[in-house]
């Protein structure tokens, strides 16, 4: 079997599916109440868009739908409000939305997609009584975009080193591409973009810095020697916490891995990154890292529908464990991480009891989880190969590791830092910006 240069690769996610789940990603589900409108016609207050509604869709919507990002419309207007009002209702009633698959159980996140019991009400009251806008007055501030990007105006975008072009039809391998950053010294950031220059034949991309001082790394494929930032329908960008940065080494490229699949017509592409330096007052604390927990040794027998599959990673010294991206293909069923500390005691730290192919999230920890010197993160991922998966290409083959969504994955990403950093990831390397 083919071992992967780069086992992150198949961030994926099939376009045309995305952007009618991305059309929902608008509302949530969380916490729905029985019977939303009796809370709100107890109240003296009216629920008004102005008010309350658009302050809601600020906070939970705005972010992807806005213009030039892949959401198939935005929601930045009263008038955009009231065409998709009933939409809004719909997925809240019917508990489609949002598109966060956490168990509640396990965890708190800063990037929680869900509406609260209260938002949830006040939607389902606002539709329900004919969706008055209410005084403009008491609208919130417009929030503003700049060119699409969720991460605000980059300080600088790099492009792929030309334009591609992408057939109609076929299977395209992975697309690899240097650029040079020409940066002097070396670069910590806060934040990363990356963005298809077209969203309906890009699958996904991953950026990755090379270090001029690897030399054994000069074919520019893989990974390169950092993870800088990903993206695939339904994954946010990157967004560090207070004091933490990502280091890019003075004279780096960018190493670009594209998945792109043709659509039926054929397409160009030149997809983009965007970087925000760090802002800090004072050099960043800690330099932000990216690992897989991963097994591509595994065969999913046809017809299986509950195939079990593990990774695990010790961890080497004390680190601060960020966020997680768990990652499998079509078959992907759920997904655990779970920490066995060196005392002996085991958590689960998340839990996606329903992976949902369309849907690559990451996940936020609210605040970092301390992980010891020894700590064992343990992946446990179910494949369902059987003909009772409606996404299943083939439950009659069975099924390896491959960079092709009719193949499969098993990654458990994370994102860390270590507690106590090199003196030389505080001082030496850091530049103001």
């Amino acid at each position: 079997m083919k071992r992967p240069r780069f086992p992150s690769g198949s961030i994926r996610v099939v376009v045309g599916i995305t952007l009618l789940a991305t059309l929902l990603l608008l509302v949530g589900s969380a916490g729905t109440s029985t019977e939303p409108t009796n809370k709100h016609r107890k109240s003296n207050e009216p629920i008004t868009y102005s008010k309350q509604v658009a302050r809601i869709l600020q906070n939970k919507c705005q972010t992807c739908h806005h213009a030039g990002t892949a959401a198939p419309f935005a929601i930045s207007s009263y008038d955009d409000a009231v065409s998709w009002g009933e939409t809004f209702r719909e997925v809240i009633s019917e508990k489609r939305m949002p598109p966060w698959h956490a168990d509640p159980r396990y965890g708190k996140f800063s990037n929680d997609r869900r509406l609260t019991k209260e938002e949830a009400d006040a939607i389902d009251a606002w539709v329900e009584t004919g969706m008055p806008k209410g005084d403009p007055k008491d609208l919130p501030a417009p929030r503003t975009y700049v060119d699409g990007w969720m991460i605000g105006k980059p300080d600088v975008i790099f492009e792929l080193p030309e334009e591609q072009r992408i057939p109609a039809a076929g299977v395209v391998p992975y697309q690899y591409f240097v650029t040079p950053t020409n940066f002097k010294e070396d670069v910590w950031i806060e934040a990363a973009e990356a963005r298809p220059g077209n969203r309906g034949v890009v699958h996904h991309i991953i950026v990755s810095y090379r270090n001029p001082k690897n030399k054994d790394r000069q074919d520019g494929r893989g990974i390169g020697d950092g993870m800088i930032v990903g993206t695939a329908p339904g994954d946010m960008p990157l967004i560090l916490p207070p004091g933490v940065a990502r280091k890019i080494p003075a004279g780096s490229d960018l190493v670009w891995q594209m998945h792109y699949s043709p659509n039926g017509k054929e397409a160009k592409d030149r997809s983009q990154v965007g970087l925000i330096f760090y802002k800090g007052k004072e050099p960043p604390k800690r330099n932000a890292q990216t690992r897989g927990i991963t097994n591509a040794d595994f065969a999913i027998p046809a017809g299986t529908a509950n195939h079990l599959v593990e990774s695990e990673w010790i961890v080497p010294r004390d680190a601060l464990l960020l966020s997680f991206m768990p990652h499998m293909h079509l078959r992907g069923k759920d997904f655990e991480y779970r920490a066995v500390f060196p005392d002996g005691r085991t958590e689960v730290i998340l839990s996606i009891p329903r992976y949902d192919f369309t849907w690559q999230t990451s996940y936020r920890l609210a605040e970092p989880l301390r992980l010891p010197k020894g700590t064992k993160i343990e992946c446990t991922a179910h494949f369902d190969n059987s003909a009772g998966n409606p996404a299943n290409p083939d439950p009659k083959i069975e099924v390896r590791w491959g960079d092709q969504t009719w193949e499969e994955m098993m990654i458990g990403w994370i994102d860390y830092v270590w507690e106590q950093p090199e003196r030389e990831a505080i001082v030496e390397g850091f530049k103001a910006f």
